[in-house]
This record gives C-alpha cells, sequence and structure tokens, in this order.
C-alpha cells in the first residue's frame, strides 16, 4: 500500500450509470482507492438528464459534491483544488475546455487527464469537435490517463502532443460481480446504451443469430434505442438495468455479448468495463474483433472472438457445456489477476506517486 494521496477528480458522472458507461468505471476504480487508503473528493455537474436515474447518491467510499455552475464551483473548491496531491478531469466533463483552462491556471501539484473515450475523443478533435477537451489542451496535462492503451498511448504522445499518456483500462469491483447459482434465462445477452456505430454489429452478431435460431433466448438492455429497430419475437427488451441488477443479468446468460464502438475497434487496446463485469461473473464471452483483445482475453480459451454471424450461430449452437465453462471460469481468472478496483487503483497510485517525485526534483 502506497502513501495516502488526496484526490479530486471532475467526471461526468458518478451517482447515475443511466445512459452512460463513465459511473462504473469511477465506482470500482474509487472503491479501490478508498480500500488502500486514498481520499478522493468526486465533482460532478448536476445535469437534469442524470438527476430522476441517481443510482448512487451518497457512495461511502468518496465525498461527492454536485455543482450547478462551473466558476462558482472553481470558486468554492479552490484551496482544495490547490492544496491536493492531484486534479483529474475526465472526458465528457460539460463546459471542460473552460474548466480545464481555469484548472490549469490554478497550476494544482499534478493536474491529469482521464479519458475514458480515447479514441472517440480523438475522432472528435479531427473533426473540430472541442466539446469537452481542446487540441490544444492535450499538452497540458502531467499524465493522459487513457481508456486505451498499446499503440495508443505512442499515438498521444507522438501525435498529439500529450507529455505523458499511461494506460488506465476500465475495472471492476470485484466484491460486487461474481458467479451466482441462477437459472439460464437467455442463450445470449447484450448490455449497452445505443450507439449507432454499435448496431450493425449487434445486428449482426446478436439480432440475425436470433432470427436463425428461433427457438433460442436473447436479451438487449440499455436506454435509448430508436422505436423503428425490428426486434426478433425472440429478444427480449429491457430499458434500463442499474449496475445492482448487472450481476444477476450476467449469471443467467449462457453467453454474453461486447461490441465496441466503431472508433474503439480501429484503434485497438479499449477494453469495456462490461468485458470485465462478464468475465468476474465467469459469464462466456463472445466478442467483436480489435487490436489488443487477444492479449487480454486469449481467443478460444477466455473468449470468443466473432467476426460474423455464423459465428455466433457456431458457438450457440456447437460448443459443449464443459468447454463454454472453461471460457468463463478462465476468463474470471485473469480479471481477478489484474483488472479489479483495487488493482487499478494501484496502478494509479503507483503512476501518480512517480509523478510527484519526478516533480519535485525539478523544482
Amino acid at each position: 500500500m502506497t502513501a495516502p494521496l488526496d484526490i479530486v477528480i471532475l467526471g461526468l458522472s458518478l451517482s447515475s450509470s443511466w445512459g452512460n458507461g463513465h459511473a462504473t468505471t469511477y465506482r470500482a476504480l474509487l472503491r479501490g482507492l478508498a480500500e488502500e487508503g486514498h481520499k478522493v473528493l468526486f465533482l460532478e455537474r448536476d445535469v437534469p438528464w442524470y438527476a430522476p436515474h441517481r443510482d448512487l447518491p451518497d457512495p461511502d467510499f468518496c465525498e461527492l459534491q454536485l455543482y450547478d455552475d462551473p466558476a462558482a464551483m472553481l470558486d468554492r473548491y479552490r484551496d482544495r483544488l490547490t492544496r491536493a496531491d492531484v486534479v483529474i478531469v475526465g472526458s465528457y466533463v460539460p463546459d471542460g475546455v473552460q474548466i480545464i483552462d481555469a484548472l490549469h491556471a490554478l497550476n494544482p501539484r499534478l493536474l491529469c487527464f482521464y479519458d475514458i473515450d480515447t479514441p472517440v475523443t480523438l475522432d472528435r478533435l479531427d473533426q473540430g469537435d472541442e466539446e469537452y477537451l481542446a487540441a490544444r489542451q492535450v499538452g497540458l496535462f502531467d499524465i493522459y490517463f487513457s481508456f486505451s492503451g498499446g499503440a495508443v498511448l505512442q499515438h498521444l504522445e507522438q501525435q498529439r502532443g500529450a507529455r505523458r499518456a499511461e494506460a488506465l483500462y476500465c475495472a471492476v469491483d470485484a466484491d460486487r460481480y461474481g458467479p451466482m447459482d441462477l437459472p439460464q434465462k437467455w442463450d445470449l445477452g447484450y448490455l449497452g446504451t445505443y450507439s449507432p456505430d454499435r448496431q450493425p454489429t449487434l445486428e449482426s452478431l446478436l439480432l440475425e443469430p436470433a432470427r436463425l435460431l428461433p427457438d433460442r433466448r436473447f436479451v438487449v438492455a440499455g436506454p435509448q434505442y430508436p422505436d423503428d429497430i425490428d426486434w426478433p419475437a425472440n429478444v427480449e427488451r429491457i430499458e434500463h438495468l442499474p449496475p445492482a441488477q448487472h450481476v444477476a443479468f450476467y449469471n443467467a446468460q449462457a453467453f454474453t455479448l461486447n461490441v465496441t464502438r466503431a472508433a474503439m475497434r480501429r484503434m485497438g487496446w479499449s477494453p469495456s468495463v462490461r468485458l470485465f463485469e462478464a468475465g468476474a461473473c465467469a459469464t462466456p464471452i463472445i466478442s467483436d474483433d480489435w487490436r489488443g483483445l487477444n492479449e487480454l482475453f486469449p481467443d478460444g480459451e477466455a473468449i470468443v472472438i466473432a467476426q460474423d454471424t455464423q459465428d455466433v450461430v457456431a458457438v450457440l449452437t456447437g460448443l459443449t457445456d464443459p468447454a463454454r465453462r472453461a471460457l468463463g471460469e478462465n476468463a474470471r481468472r485473469r480479471v481477478l489477476a489484474g483488472h479489479t478496483g483495487r488493482a487499478r487503483a494501484r496502478e494509479l497510485a503507483r503512476v501518480l506517486h512517480g509523478a510527484r517525485a519526478d516533480r519535485m526534483e525539478r523544482t
């Protein structure tokens, strides 16, 4: 355990998991930080679309404060921001560009960025979209923590001007995700908010197999799907599934599907938190393909990588139950060995302590 750190995080959401994958990522990481003895203040913009869906309004592992006005927030927490060992701004924070400039002007001990959407962020910057981060700001941070690893880190440093890029993958809270002895309700399920660039893959790897296998049961859970989607009769729809129900959801599936956003597939090394959640439950995973996935979960050993509809049909109809169970157990071992919230918290603390020491040597 490293020396305690005082950390301030400005993130999209901790209190509500509705329609975003950030909340569960932050929850696992912050619980891990608390277990390691670190102190965290999480500052979240109070926005109307999350207000009715707050499934964690009062976390017991950190201090959570909601704010309405960024300028007032920065003024109120000025002393805390300048005294903290590190200030971390997350991707998709409303008014992020203005907030980052203001924080940089405060000159905190360490200023970092945590991009939980790295390939999407870079795509948006290429299109001139600077909603939450400006291209000129990439080099302002002492460390650019990235949801994506591998070659993406070199790209950030060599092409985007990051001073230092470090991978900080999503993680799972191992105390809350694990195997359960439940009846199997579905042969294949998917958990994810609607995204236009994911929908063709969902069509190919779940809806088409459902049409070809009318005697099998499928499920798609997540909000914001358009009304005009042609759902097969054997595909159950769940509009929103709060995190407290994720474990039972995974455990009721023979297989779960992982679908990756197009920008993340192109850049690779971008594991979704759903991979680690399902893996922790020992639920066998079928996933689309991208660079780096085979390094995290070897194909045929801890995951099945599917290229098309027929690959999914072949798995659902041809894989023996012992082989299916072995896939899930191997995935669980890998997740517990290196992808828990506590493991990720240790990675973060180690990097931050090293950066603090380097900065003190320079001053």
